[in-house]
């Protein structure tokens, strides 16, 4: 058989897992190691198992709807179901690679656009102005590196993994400013390049998610004060000192709920910081446009609509404003 010969048989006859591998193989080049690991993890835990045998050209939208609500109800390990994040996650994968085969003229049924998977918006922690109190109070009784951490990401909303690839080359007090440009977080290693017996995961420094993510952020002179009190070297990662030690984010967190604790706050993630920084700097009435920056959003809406949220006593000292039309003259 003739080499299109064979490329035609192939496409006519592959299986789903046919095309994921070529899929994949085009797009690793592409995208983040972290970024292609998710997706590995995706098509090996949740799509290979269930349509990876299935002929590409044979998979229905009432298959997919089924599958998903499958994985809702039963999905994962222990079979007690996945999040619609995770669904909805595994869904634009597929659309992915059949975006990809539809490039390649292969036969389609349908292009899985029109399966969505409804997400219910979270309820996001924010610190309330006393337990923001308590927790600075607590960090100024004790300014370790890793404490000193922790305000600057309450201060400047800057994400943990920001934070732990963060060099004290990257600050400047002069400037008053931090350079965030790069961002650290443990993956798994890809199964073809682990060694045997090795180690499953591994810790890697990369330009942020997003080209709006690097950017430098001015920070107050209270806080400048407060990391030169602390200070131990002129170069290294900001909580070490060191070039070749860090610290990574799953340490800072754990090191940030056992200081929560201590200070009989209710347990949070490191997250609620950032949302904590940017809730506290619209009841101050910072410029949005401003805000979105310092935060390294793409726009405005994103700031708005994710991080930003309203404490009550915001919305009493808005609807206080409604007095003067009450008052009887």
């Amino acid at each position: 058989m003739s080499k299109r010969g064979e490329e035609i048989y192939r496409r006519k006859n592959g299986n789903f897992y046919v095309f994921a591998e070529e899929w994949f193989r085009h797009i690793k080049p592409m995208i983040k190691e972290s970024t292609y690991i998710k997706y590995q993890n995706l098509w090996n835990y949740y799509i290979g198992p269930k349509l990876g045998k299935m002929q590409v050209s044979e998979i229905t939208q009432n298959m997919l709807e089924t599958y998903c609500v499958e994985l809702l109800a039963s999905g994962g390990s222990k079979g007690k179901g996945l999040s619609a994040k995770t669904v909805a996650d595994t869904m634009s994968l597929i659309r992915g690679i059949f975006r990809f085969c539809d490039g390649k003229n292969i036969p389609l049924l349908c292009d899985g656009r029109s399966v969505t998977v409804k997400q219910d918006a979270k309820e996001m922690r924010i610190f309330s102005a006393r337990e923001q109190q308590i927790l600075y109070s607590h960090i100024r009784a004790d300014l370790c590196i890793r404490n000193v951490g922790i305000l600057i990401c309450l201060f400047t909303g800057i994400r943990i993994g920001e934070l732990c690839a963060l060099k004290w080359e990257d600050i400047s007090f002069d400037e008053k400013t931090l350079y965030v440009h790069q961002t650290m977080q443990r993956i798994q290693i890809d199964k073809m390049d682990r060694k045997k017996g090795g180690t499953r995961t591994k810790v890697i420094v990369t330009p942020p998610k997003s080209r709006c993510s690097i950017r430098t952020i001015p920070f107050p002179e209270e806080l400048a004060l407060i990391i030169q009190s602390a200070q131990t070297s002129e170069s290294g990662y900001f909580l070490t000192g060191s070039d070749t030690r860090w610290i990574e984010p799953r340490t800072m967190q754990n090191h940030f709920k056992r200081l929560l604790k201590r200070c009989a706050i209710k347990d949070a993630n490191y997250h609620v910081l950032r949302h904590t920084f940017a809730t506290r700097c619209v009841e101050l009435g910072f410029d949005v446009k401003s805000l979105s920056e310092i935060l390294g959003h793409a726009s405005v809406n994103i700031t708005m609509n994710r991080y930003v949220h309203p404490s009550m006593q915001l919305k009493r000292d808005n609807m206080q404003r409604l007095s003067g039309l009450l008052s009887i003259e």
